[in-house]
């Protein structure tokens, strides 16, 4: 049932009949230097308007098939993989064409449609149609078929203005969160250099010059373990035991992990106390340099090695912020042909840190905390706006709750 002055329609009702939805080029070959834009289900992940990125097809292929280029406006929606990532075409790749992968949808309601495509009505019909082994993959004929509850012109237009309201504000978040990112970036590579310093008891700048140590002179160092998985009676205790891939978490207050006093007694692995340095050892991926702080006091697995500072030397968040900073610099010195292999507990006892007073490193600390207590709360402020545009999506697309026009 629709609401009253509703139309249930199908997708490609709603479209340009001498524009059916369709897909594009089979085999886009080689990139051709001046040929014709391709816009690939990558495309849709980056900047759309950026048009140097694209592939380019030849003319003749382009020609071959014409009936897939796109105009300003359309909706292109990914086929395979990722189903149902949008995006909307901009005036400045008129008349480009698309990859295999992606459909092209056209229709005067684009403004309207492209919300509802968007929303867990839609993607849930999408979802439940979806079809493929390796990887999902969407057929036009399900596509076409898509059920719209499609509201008059005038509801439309106010729907999509109130909902744009909602994209307003999550892209101003966003925004704000990325000027955030870079102002902490900017304050971490003058103050873990010295480059700026800040103001002690007194209200002058810090003085004195940097003493350059290694981590082993002022830290030590270990590394964990995991139980064997052969044994049961090791595993479900009350004993947090954390895997190479939390260290992403960065600041960890909590693990999934869970071992029992015969699983810490009978394996390598040890406590480690809180506020330690955590840095990941090995993995080809990202995680191999990723650098965490344990909030709470947890075990770990052999992937990580813990630094734990000597308090009256080295304060434990000036060493975190100091070592994130260099993760580049961690993975470089990685083992192995290319830096493809791991670090060790003596690689990292080896690297070297330029250290002012303890006073100075808990200030340097304290600012660079308050500058990740900003971008956390952005955060958290732009997750709850995309759950309320959520919640209003599923009442305004639906007609449960009505606008006035």
């Amino acid at each position: 049932m629709v609401p009253n002055g509703w139309e249930n329609k199908t997708l490609e009702s709603l479209c340009d009949p001498d524009a059916p939805i369709t897909y594009g080029v089979l085999k886009p070959g080689d990139y051709v230097v001046d040929g014709i834009p391709l816009l690939q289900i990558k495309d849709l992940l980056g900047n759309i308007n950026d048009i140097d990125s694209l592939h380019r097809i030849s003319s003749e292929l382009d020609h071959e098939y014409r009936r897939s280029r796109i105009a300003t406006n359309d909706i292109l929606i990914s086929l395979v993989g990722t189903v149902g990532r949008l995006g909307l075409v901009p005036k400045k790749i008129d008349g480009s064409n698309i990859h295999r992968n992606l459909g092209r949808i056209r229709t005067n309601h684009y403004e309207f449609l492209i919300h509802y495509l968007n929303s867990d009505i839609a993607k849930n019909q999408i979802g439940l149609s979806s079809s493929g082994s390796s990887q999902s993959a969407l057929n036009l004929t399900v596509l076409r078929a898509l059920k719209v509850p499609v509201p008059p012109l005038p509801e439309q237009r106010k729907i999509v203005n109130i909902l744009g309201t909602w994209d307003k504000a999550i892209s101003t978040t966003e925004r704000l969160i990325d000027n955030s990112k870079q102002q902490k970036k900017a304050l971490m590579q003058q103050l873990l250099t010295g480059k700026k310093r800040l103001l002690d008891d007194l209200g002058k700048p810090f003085e004195g010059e940097w003493k350059e140590v290694t981590v082993g002179l002022v830290a030590s160092l270990t590394a964990g373990g995991t139980p064997s998985t052969k044994h049961p009676e090791y595993w479900g205790g009350d004993i947090l035991w954390m895997n190479s891939g939390e260290v992403n978490l960065k600041q960890v207050y909590g693990v999934v992990g869970r071992i029992t006093e015969l699983g810490l007694q009978k394996s390598s692995t040890k406590e480690i106390p809180e506020n330690s340095v955590l840095i990941a050892l090995a993995g080809q991926g990202k995680t191999r340099g990723t650098v965490a702080i344990n909030r709470i006091k947890l075990c770990t697995n052999q992937s990580i090695a813990a630094i734990m500072p000597n308090e009256q030397k080295l304060d434990s968040n000036f060493l975190y912020f100091n070592l994130d900073d260099r993760y580049q610099e961690l993975r470089s010195m990685s083992t192995g042909d290319g830096g493809r292999g791991g670090l060790n507990l003596s690689i990292l006892k080896s690297i070297k840190l330029k250290l002012p007073s303890l006073m100075e490193q808990q200030r340097i600390a304290t600012v660079l905390t308050n500058a990740d207590k900003e971008i956390k709360l952005l955060e958290q402020q732009l997750a709850d706006l995309k759950l309320e545009k959520k919640a209003l999506m599923q009442q305004l697309l639906t007609g449960k709750r009505r606008v006035k026009v």
